[in-house]
């Protein structure tokens, strides 16, 4: 005789709906960007605390559906949080490929509404994330996702998509701000503020070894044509890491109350200089 299958204490406390299920919202574990938001019932979830990968419930499929199985792109799961109602779960997540949207997208939240318009204008929703992989080259060529839903979505064009990245520094710049009062048990930002500078700095020299190796690794696989999905791999990699250097010499600029635009500011003064010119200018 088999025994039933005990539901764990914890999952009775969640208000799920008259369908057994939750609304869940996956979080970057290090911007907390909002990413995605999927369902899961009882099953999913307990699978995503065991496993630490992200495991949700498709509705339309009716079944479990785990983050990545087509794609690759798979969530590791840092922490689980429950709200006030108990009635929606957040997930804190590292996104594998740095893609969790099924256009290609970094976020599946990429529509921002203009509120910049004219009183008596109707606001807009604008494109403001670019596609950072077209879903045919990770579902294949029959994943149903044509030209027509491309043109639909309203691919960015080069000066939208530099908006959108002023205003993810621009994001990022107060989420950093806020975090260096937060305390360093609610995210990983304030533990490193907690832990120092020293701690801040030896984060970045990590960073950026871990950088290096991607860049030598992806490299060698070019040097040695590896596969399709080899060389993909070690493209995301060198993403993923450069990412992480950037994040942490932004989480030094914010330790000196420093804005990411003062640093863009110097780039836009020496664009156009030689490096031979604007070495010579720090000397005078």
């Amino acid at each position: 005789m088999t025994t039933p299958k005990t539901t764990p204490n914890w999952i009775k406390e969640i208000n799920f709906n008259e369908d057994g299920l939750v609304p869940a919202i996956a979080q970057d574990n290090i911007t907390g960007r909002n990413l995605m938001m999927a369902w899961m019932n009882a099953e999913s979830l307990e699978l995503t605390a065991k496993t630490k990968t992200a495991v949700y419930f498709s509705r339309s499929r009716q079944k479990l559906w785990h983050k990545g199985e087509t794609s690759g792109h798979t969530q590791k799961v840092h922490s689980i949080r429950l709200d006030c109602d108990a009635d929606v779960i957040i997930l804190s997540v590292t996104q594998i490929g740095g893609i969790a949207c099924h256009t290609g997208r970094e976020s599946c939240f990429y529509k921002e509404l203009n509120l910049t318009t004219e009183q008596n204008d109707e606001p807009t929703w604008q494109v403001t994330d670019p596609i950072l992989k077209n879903p045919s080259d990770i579902y294949g060529k029959d994943s149903g996702y044509s030209d027509e839903d491309k043109a639909k979505d309203s691919t960015p064009t080069a000066s939208t998509t530099m908006i959108a990245a002023n205003l993810v520094l621009s994001a990022l710049d107060d989420i950093l701000a806020e975090r260096k009062t937060a305390s360093p048990e609610s995210s990983y930002v304030a533990s490193l503020y907690h832990k120092g500078l020293n701690k801040i700095l030896e984060k970045v020299g990590e960073e950026s070894v871990e950088s290096i190796i991607a860049a030598k690794d992806y490299q060698t696989a070019i040097n040695s044509t590896a596969n399709d999905t080899q060389l993909a791999d070690n493209h995301h990699e060198l993403i993923y890491e450069i990412a992480d250097v950037w994040f942490h010499t932004m989480l030094v600029l914010a330790w000196f109350d420093i804005k990411s635009d003062i640093i863009l500011a110097e780039l836009a003064r020496r664009f156009g200089l030689s490096g031979i010119e604007e070495k010579a200018n720090r000397s005078k």
